[in-house]
């Protein structure tokens, strides 16, 4: 019976509150002027590029999907899933 129990538990209420944890995190928009990290899949961490938003494209639910940057050596347009905001205060 503990047991069953158990595994009832594991399966059932730690994965609610596992789905419902990330629907509670809310994060800012990315903002023109942002200064980001742009993810690249094939290299390190530390060799990803820098780069600053200058211009933002909402979704149709109002949240910014996509944005353009400007690298050192170029302007990019990139989803906002690989980038990664550096919390920098102004």
């Amino acid at each position: 019976m503990t047991q069953h129990f158990w595994n009832r538990w594991s399966s059932e209420y730690l994965t609610l509150l596992q789905s419902s944890a990330k629907r509670r995190i809310v994060q800012k928009n990315l903002d023109i002027g942002d200064l980001i990290l742009i993810k690249q899949d094939n290299s390190p961490t530390l060799q990803w590029k820098l780069g600053k938003v200058t211009e933002a494209f909402c979704g149709k639910d109002g949240k910014v999907r996509k944005v353009k940057i400007k690298t050192q050596t170029s302007e990019l347009v990139r989803p906002t899933i690989k980038l990664y905001r550096l919390p920098i205060n102004t």
